[in-house]
């Protein structure tokens, strides 16, 4: 498959860059249009702890259509235009994928009956967990797990699901002890050079099988790189300005998904969504202060400015005082999209937007770096060269630098004691050659032999 280039942005102006639309938007079988105007919300729920083997299959199967049986009743009551429904595997439906599609047709058939009996029109968003990282070092092009994987997508795709999309985990060997380290020089190699190779491998792949079946190329999501990076500088491990630099240096590999293929909506859990739609003018689902169930995070506000899809990331099936967790995540959700959307009726979309950003974006230099505007400069920097790995170099100096200016005039909160870490980060940028192989050649040697092996990346 030979990829698509993206060498300009996708908008003229920040006045056109607002959520709930975009310029490429997706059509989903059942009609429903995603990016066309309405925000819609995007559902993600998992088991309670319970174990998934052969014993206990049918109490699962039961739990999950409990679950969405409870959430597409919720989403009727409070009269929801429509949703998507995210069907994230656990590791045990990808190792067993019967397991996984017969989890998949419970949810199918369930949303059916919804739009039958109630006019609820929903789409299911296919995630198959990447096992592929259960190898260590991991074997990423051919195996059982790979296998499986492919076996999950193409069997759903198949059965009935309307997007494919998932948290692929090439790179992310390199990665963890790169964010431990604050080593934005190991992470640049994970990104720029192991995970986009990565993505490119395994998104014609997935792109194949989403054309062969009629179904929709949705997109990649780095949560487990940048939102990792996230989680750790929230409990104080490492500094939060390397955390927003990470933000935005996951975009280059991100765009390789819809290089080859991917149409969007790409996943929640990517906050590099709202760079990718600057680019590629896609639709995108983000998650900001209603996934507190699941993580907390310093973007509550402005993770909602530019989307499409606004999703809770992720809950159990507990029961809390008012119901179970996922028909309360589907009303917040529902209220949420409520707002934004009354607020595009009325002509008042930008002002909602503005005041998403305001409310958040100078507190934090993981919240500043989303700004639109920020968010506009980095995508400009990211078009202007065609490779992943010239453009993950790129975006670090220019993050850097946008977010080294920001504190330098006081615009942005940030603890005296990171002050050094952009010294830092900027040192270890110095450090990388221009030309890629000789970068490969270097790391090759910096790194042991048993954390990765280079020909899984075409190296």
């Amino acid at each position: 498959m030979k990829p698509k280039q993206f060498t300009a942005l996708a908008y003229n102006s920040l006045d056109e860059f607002v959520y709930g639309h975009c310029p490429n938007p997706v059509t989903c079988k059942n009609g429903m249009v995603i990016g066309g105007g309405t925000v819609y919300p995007e559902i993600n729920f998992t088991l309670p702890n319970m174990q998934v083997t052969n014993e206990t299959l049918m109490d699962v199967l039961d739990t999950y259509y409990e679950i969405i049986s409870g959430v597409l009743q919720k989403a009727h009551e409070l009269h929801v235009p429509g949703l998507v429904v995210e069907y994230e595997t656990l590791p045990e439906f990808t190792y067993n994928p019967a397991w996984g599609v017969q989890v998949h047709r419970i949810l199918r058939d369930t949303m059916k009956e919804f739009e039958i009996k109630h006019g609820l029109k929903s789409a299911l968003r296919m995630t198959p967990n990447d096992v592929r990282e259960f190898n260590r070092p991991p074997i990423m092009r051919s195996g059982r797990y790979f296998n499986n994987m492919l076996e999950v997508f193409d069997t759903t795709a198949k059965d009935g699901a309307d997007i494919l999309a998932i948290e692929s985990t090439g790179g992310k060997e390199i990665n963890d002890e790169a964010i431990i380290n604050v080593d934005l020089k190991t992470s640049i190699f994970a990104l720029g050079v192991l995970g986009a190779r990565d993505m490119a491998f395994l998104w014609q792949h997935i792109s194949n099988i989403a054309r062969a079946n009629g179904v929709i190329s949705g997109g990649d999501s780095a949560c487990g790189f940048a939102n990792t990076a996230m989680v750790l500088a929230e409990r104080n491990y490492i500094p939060k300005i390397y955390a927003a630099v990470m933000r935005a240096l996951v975009t280059p590999r991100a765009l390789v998904a819809l290089e080859y293929g991917a149409v969007g909506p790409s996943k929640d859990c990517a906050y590099e969504n709202l760079y990718l739609k600057a680019i590629t003018g896609t639709p995108i689902s983000m998650e900001g202060k209603t996934a507190a169930c699941a993580h907390f995070s310093p973007i509550g506000n402005i993770a909602g400015a530019v989307t499409d899809l606004w999703s809770n990331e992720s809950v159990q099936q507990i029961k809390l005082l008012s119901g179970f967790a996922p028909e309360v995540s589907m009303e917040m959700l529902a209220y949420d999209c409520r707002l934004m959307n009354k607020a595009t009726e009325k002509g008042s979309n930008l002002l909602l937007r503005d005041l998403m950003v305001e409310s958040d974006c100078y507190l934090d230099p993981q919240a500043y770096i989303m700004r639109p505007d920020v968010a506009f400069k980095i995508a400009e920097e990211i078009v202007k060269t065609p490779d992943a790995f010239s453009r993950t170099v790129n975006t670090a100096r220019l993050a850097l630098e946008i977010l080294s200016n920001a504190v330098k005039a006081k615009e942005l909160k940030l603890d005296a004691k990171e002050h050094k870490w952009i010294d830092i980060m900027r040192d270890q940028l110095d450090e990388i050659p221009e030309d890629e192989e000789e970068f490969i050649a270097e790391m090759k040697e910096e790194i042991d032999e048993d954390k990765f092996i280079p020909e899984e990346y075409g190296l």
